[in-house]
């Protein structure tokens, strides 16, 4: 777990120093420098992508995920815990809409759909070995940096459940370890990669509202997918 604990306090440094030195940025800057990450986000989520080794994987998990994600409201669970942390630290809240709630969700989304989350994790709880979370950390707190720069406090506050998430991960890794092929790999990252997109174009790019929450479960779908084919297969 050594490296969750890292990667967590790697988020709240990164936040701190963008919500010091923000305030002294001009709100022309901060819209390039997060149209800048948009843009940075959708070309990661593309290369992402190209890792599948089936497409219709990859689109078979979004439809089902999408269908969970929905049933179950992960997005508006991701908001009202987002609203909830507002609440307790301002005393008052702007809605789902607000800048502290989009932060928020940004964040939590993009830093748990990459691959070195997973792997990162497994590695850590598996055998100690936290050095792709140590990488990971500081990419993600480079990154709290620019975000909390425009978005606020809200990307402060997706460390804990992206503590969680990896936490849970790590606790599993031994029986992940056993199960996860490189196949399953793949189509996880390629699924991620298109809900790092979907982040581009929708909190970043602003080009259409997508409720990308709702499509995390295809990251689990993915692999299960794999697993099942396989199984046809054979």
């Amino acid at each position: 777990m050594t490296g969750n604990f890292i990667n967590f306090f790697a988020i709240l440094l990164g936040s701190g120093v963008g919500i010091l030195f923000g305030a002294r940025l001009s709100e022309n800057l901060k819209t390039t420098v997060i149209a800048g990450m948009g843009l940075f986000t959708t070309a990661v989520g593309m290369q992402m992508f190209l890792k599948t080794e089936n497409a219709l994987i990859v689109l078979g998990a979004l439809i089902l995920g999408a269908i969970l994600g929905e049933w179950w409201g992960v997005e508006d669970g991701l908001q009202s815990l987002g609203i909830w942390f507002e609440k307790r630290l301002s005393g008052n809240s702007e809605g789902g809409s607000s800048r502290f709630v989009r932060g928020f969700l940004t964040a939590s989304v993009l830093y748990c759909t990459g691959p070195m989350a997973v792997l990162g994790s497994i590695s850590d709880g598996l055998r100690g070995d936290y050095l792709t979370l140590s990488i990971k950390s500081v990419l993600d707190g480079i990154i709290s940096v620019a975000f909390a720069s425009t978005l606020g406090i809200g990307v402060a506050f997706s460390a804990l459940p992206v503590f969680i998430y990896q936490g849970t991960i790590s606790l599993l890794a031994a029986q992940l370890n056993a199960i996860v092929t490189t196949s399953m790999m793949n189509e996880m990252t390629a699924t991620g990669g298109v809900l790092l997109i979907g982040i581009g174009f929708s909190s970043l790019l602003e080009i259409k509202k997508i409720r990308v929450g709702n499509f995390l479960p295809a990251l689990a779908i993915a692999p299960i997918i794999v697993y099942v084919l396989s199984l046809i297969i054979k």
